[in-house]
């Protein structure tokens, strides 16, 4: 593969870059990881076919590769990388399914205030269960790093994106 076609800056001081970066050495890792397990011989019909069970396991491996490449491209500056690094350190990325935490109200609101109230506090617990580490944060912390969050998703999309145009092209 030729490295001039990702566009990298040469400093590698970009997000896309320290991204890209990462997730093309993880994905190397995850390529020695399968090519040396011993596996029984296969034709070349059945090579190219997959258990659904063993697609399942690859789209996993590389999409918590591509997570855990975004998260230490950001560093420990952002709460949601910490996060989702320590989840994937601890091995626990795949039951992130955690309920957000409750926001009791303090002071008692009347009429369309209180339903106001109401409709942010459930969007704002809505996007607590997007966001790792929302559960712990309040609303403006909450707001700013969902759209770090997102800004990151989109890098990723967009880098995930190329490295498959490339690999397609070839």
């Amino acid at each position: 593969m030729n490295p001039q076609l990702l566009s990298l800056s040469p400093n590698n001081s970009s997000l896309k870059s320290r991204f890209t970066l990462g997730f093309l050495r993880a994905l190397k890792r995850l390529n020695m990881q399968t090519s040396s397990s011993p596996s029984p011989p296969q034709t070349v019909s059945s090579s190219s076919s997959s258990s659904p069970r063993e697609m399942c396991r690859r789209y996993l491996r590389i999409r918590i590769a591509a997570d855990a490449s975004m998260a230490s491209a950001v560093g420990s500056r952002r709460a949601w990388s910490r996060t989702l690094l320590l989840k994937i350190r601890n091995r626990q990325f795949r039951s992130c399914n955690s309920s957000a935490r409750r926001i009791s109200m303090k002071k008692k609101c009347s009429g369309r205030k209180m339903k106001k109230k109401l409709k942010c506090d459930k969007e704002i617990n809505e996007l607590r269960k997007f966001v790792p580490g929302g559960e712990a944060m309040d609303a403006c912390s909450l707001l700013d790093e969902a759209a770090h969050y997102i800004k990151c998703l989109n890098t990723q999309v967009k880098v995930m994106t190329r490295i498959a145009d490339i690999y397609s092209a070839t």
